[in-house]
């Protein structure tokens, strides 16, 4: 019975504690709604199926998500630039991504302000944040209010929703 009604407390703090978040990222008034939305890109899903991965398409045109620790993206660390892997958007700089210990590429912060789009996600009896693109709306992740100094913030993104560009020199000295 005791480890019943610990068990109980535990599910509430955690609950609490989501709502909180959410609560504290949704002070920023660029969270909405999602049926309020318009994307510059639109396709519908037959489109979008020839342009990605069975993986890819469930990730960002269905809001699904990698298993933590699988992604290509996760423990890299090189100098460059993410971007939306349906459309080719700049999302992240490699200078704000972070070791989270979460199981996904995390980030501090995002390159542009319009390049993604912050929605209200109520799906799992959880209240989160939901990152989308900013140009076509593909599914990225979500952020959270427990990131590093300055922004305080973690950009948590599916690997496969993402695409990587290197800003490293190559062999002639050119970036």
């Amino acid at each position: 019975m005791k480890a019943l009604s610990s068990m109980v407390i535990i599910i509430f703090f955690a609950i609490f504690a989501t709502h909180c978040n959410a609560e504290n990222i949704k002070k920023d008034k660029s969270v909405e709604e999602g049926s309020k939305m318009s994307f510059e890109i639109k396709k519908a899903d037959d489109e979008w199926r020839k342009v990605l991965s069975p993986e890819e398409f469930h990730v960002l045109r269905e809001k699904g998500t990698e298993k933590p620790h699988s992604g290509e993206y996760n423990l890299h660390f090189e100098d460059g630039v993410y971007s939306c892997k349906a459309c080719g958007n700049i999302l992240f700089d490699s200078d704000t991504k972070f070791e989270s210990h979460c199981g996904w590429p995390s980030f501090s912060d995002i390159k542009d302000t319009s390049a993604i789009k912050l929605i209200t996600d109520k799906s799992y009896g959880m209240v989160r944040t939901e990152v989308v693109c900013g140009r076509c709306g593909g599914h990225l992740g979500h952020v959270f209010d427990d990131g590093p100094n300055p922004t305080g913030l973690r950009y948590c993104i599916n690997s496969v929703s993402i695409d990587f560009k290197s800003t490293n020199k190559d062999n002639d000295g050119k970036k």
